[in-house]
């Protein structure tokens, strides 16, 4: 049996544009697509010939249930499998699909999380078929994408949010496109690209560390001699292991219509990183949830483990994940594309304006969209941007702005080609602008990259906010020039103003250098270094209202989000603290009594022969110190852990956990790394940082 090349099997496992036209009635095809173009909601007659044709699909590729495919605010996706088999007379069964069934499912809501949005008792939920993201077939299940709501209509999960900000900022994009005279597109979609950063290690060597288990990162271990300092393996040469994950992750991939284009290694040993092409925000959501899913199944296949957490080697990089956006209609115009004359291109300029006074405007609810415990301990680091967020925009429209406010002319400088020096070498065309790799909010080119983003975060979150806040500013800028008398001269005003007010917002420099962080607190900007105080900001009276005035949360969904993530980080710090006591207590105390006796009795047998030794007696002090330290230190979290039962909120608990029980699990960690640098490999429990980040050959 001949190989299938990857255009026969793209996008096999999905039912797609191109399966509907083959098996759908032309008029049911049609009313489809004037759902998805215009909103327009499917008369259910339809949506039973729909359903039928998706259940034979379904069955035909060997898929013998279907599930609700939902994203709540768990962080991970949903499902409830039923089968399609119904009784028939006789003992037999037929396959049966309705299209209520597609349309509606009652999964119960009462274990999910929904901030005070549903009492316990309270179990109905339900999911509502998203028709703009393709069904496709997973593990012999017909997965379908859906939203997920409570009884009362509030919305339970990322994807019913994500959906109305991207209608409001079509809504409100269209408006300008409009007074630019435009009258061919018809919507203004978003894009996404993400990035996707992750570690690969040896599965046993997973196996042997609860931490990573429990937890997702380890929570304590020495350096290993060699780390990242050598920084040959990024870009390296890919192992021939990890090769043959890569290749079984792209077919996985392909055939769910997931377009992986670029893999390569990143900074750290054992971490790797993917990247897919652009599509629309809510199907790119939708894509990088199953990408994260396919990373640890398909890892585990090859009997290696994923990371996914932001942080789970401390020492060396972390792991992040680039969100690159951007504006374009359904014509295929891209809005952020500046052109050969950006200094000329008004309607570029009027858009980019609008993203740079958002980022200023509601800086704080950028920097809650990435915030969460694990990112915590990446943001910041001289590996990802600083929590201070800002945006780069480059020299050429750095000075494209600065030559608006001032009013004076700006040269546009012709594309040039670089010459290398060797003369087989052929000219290359520079870019006009380098890029800058510590901003958390870049622009490259024709899309704007933001850094911030969790490795292990839904993009849902970020994109809320990004495109919340964009059609905000896009909703003034229109009410102001469909007003205008004179709308040259209005727009050339109204940006010219716009610059002047949220020009401290840009920043082309290091981000990573102190130098900028007294800079940035001068320019007033925020720098919100832990998630409790970004979290904060969801109470801010204009991050509210720009929510509700769009139409992307309700008053209750926005208290109910924040106390979720309230819950998430002290939840997830508690959880870190008992494992770091479960490991200490049980095995690393004891590793230390035993290396310690080991000690005693080598310096009792010298004694005896009357022998000194003076450096074994220095070694045992010093064990003896770590132990003491050691105990210390588990008294001591025990103590802030029991300390904190008599609080309520939890807002109260995730900055009780901040202030309290994460110093406490430093000082702990840090014994415990001591100890390691000094307890030979036979004694200690636990796989080391060198024997995991290189486990992988």
């Amino acid at each position: 049996m001949k190989n299938e090349s990857v255009q026969e099997y793209f996008g096999s496992r999905v039912f797609n544009d191109r399966v509907m036209k083959d098996r759908l009635p032309k008029d049911v095809y049609k009313a489809l697509h004037k759902t998805i173009d215009e909103g327009m909601h499917l008369q259910m007659d339809l949506a039973n010939v729909l359903a039928e044709a998706m259940k034979n699909w379904a069955v035909e590729n060997g898929a013998t249930h279907f599930t609700h495919w939902f994203q709540p605010m768990t962080g991970v996706t949903a499902e409830k499998h039923d089968s399609f088999i119904s009784p028939e007379p006789g003992g037999g069964v037929i396959m049966e699909f309705s299209g209520k069934e597609l349309v509606k499912g009652e999964p119960d809501a009462s274990s999910f999380p929904s901030g005070g949005l549903r009492a316990t008792f309270e179990a109905r939920g339900y999911t509502d078929w998203d028709p703009t993201s393709y069904a496709f077939i997973k593990d012999n299940t017909l997965c379908i994408p859906t939203a997920f709501c409570s009884y009362s209509g509030e919305a339970l999960d990322k994807k019913t949010p994500l959906l109305r900000s991207m209608q409001a900022l079509d809504k409100q994009s269209m408006r300008i496109l409009k007074l630019f005279g435009n009258t061919d597109a018809r919507r203004v979609i978003t894009t996404v690209g993400p990035e996707q950063e992750y570690f690969l290690i040896d599965l046993e060597m997973y196996k042997k560390r609860p931490d990573l288990i429990y937890t997702g990162r380890t929570l304590f271990g020495s350096r290993p001699p060699r780390g990242q300092e050598m920084e040959d393996h990024y870009f390296g040469q890919i192992k021939p292991r990890v090769k043959e994950f890569m290749a079984d992750l792209d077919r996985e991939l392909w055939k769910l219509g997931v377009y992986v284009k670029t893999e390569h290694n990143e900074v750290a040993p054992a971490q790797h990183e993917l990247a897919t092409i652009y599509s629309t925000t809510n199907i790119a959501t939708d894509h990088n949830q199953l990408t994260m899913e396919l990373l640890k199944t398909v890892a585990n296949r090859h009997g290696m483990a994923c990371l996914l957490h932001e942080k789970p080697f401390a020492g060396v990089n972390g792991s992040g994940k680039h969100n690159n956006w951007s504006l374009s209609t359904d014509t295929g115009e891209n809005l952020l594309e500046p052109g050969a004359t950006p200094s000329k291109n008004a309607r570029f300029l009027l858009f980019l304006t609008a993203v740079v006074r958002a980022v200023d405007e509601y800086q704080g609810l950028l920097r809650l969209s990435v915030a969460s415990a694990g990112n915590d301990h990446r943001l910041g680091a001289n590996e990802a941007p600083p929590a201070i967020m800002s945006v780069f925009i480059g020299e050429e429209l750095e000075g494209v702005l600065r030559s608006i406010e001032e009013g004076t002319d700006y040269h546009e400088e012709k594309n040039r080609l670089m010459s290398i020096g060797a003369t087989v070498l052929p000219h290359i065309p520079a870019d006009k602008t380098d890029r800058n790799r510590t901003s958390p909010f870049a622009f490259t080119g024709n899309k704007f990259e933001f850094r911030s983003v969790g490795s292990e975060d839904s993009i849902a979150g970020c994109n809320i906010i990004l495109n919340t806040i964009v059609a905000e500013i896009l909703s003034e800028y229109a009410d102001i020039l469909e007003k205008a008398e004179d709308f040259d001269a209005t727009m050339s005003a109204l940006v010219r103003d716009e610059v002047r007010r949220h020009k401290r917002i840009i920043f082309n420099g290091n981000g990573y250098s102190e130098d900028w962080v007294r800079e940035a607190e001068g320019r007033g900007l925020l720098n919100l270094k832990s998630t409790p105080e970004a979290l904060d900001q969801f109470s801010v009276k204009k991050n509210r209202e720009v929510f509700i005035k769009n139409g992307v949360y309700s008053e209750s969904e926005i208290s109910a989000r924040q106390e979720i993530l309230f819950e998430n980080y002290y939840k997830t710090i508690n959880i870190e603290a008992q494992t770091l006591l479960m490991m200490t207590r049980r095995n690393i105390f004891g590793a230390a009594v035993k290396y310690e006796k080991e000690l005693l009795d080598m310096l009792l047998s010298k004694k005896e022969l009357g022998m000194e030794d003076e450096a074994g007696i220095k070694r045992l002090e010093k064990m003896s110190f770590l132990k003491k330290s050691l105990s210390d230190g588990i008294d001591a979290l025990e103590r802030v852990l029991a300390e904190e039962g008599g609080i309520q909120s939890a807002r109260e608990l995730a900055f009780y956990h901040l202030v309290k029980i994460v110093p406490a699990m430093e000082r702990l960690r840090n014994a415990v790394d001591e100890m390691e640098r000094i307890i030979p490999l036979d004694f200690w429990p636990y796989p080391t940082y060198g024997q995991i980040l290189y486990s992988v050959r």
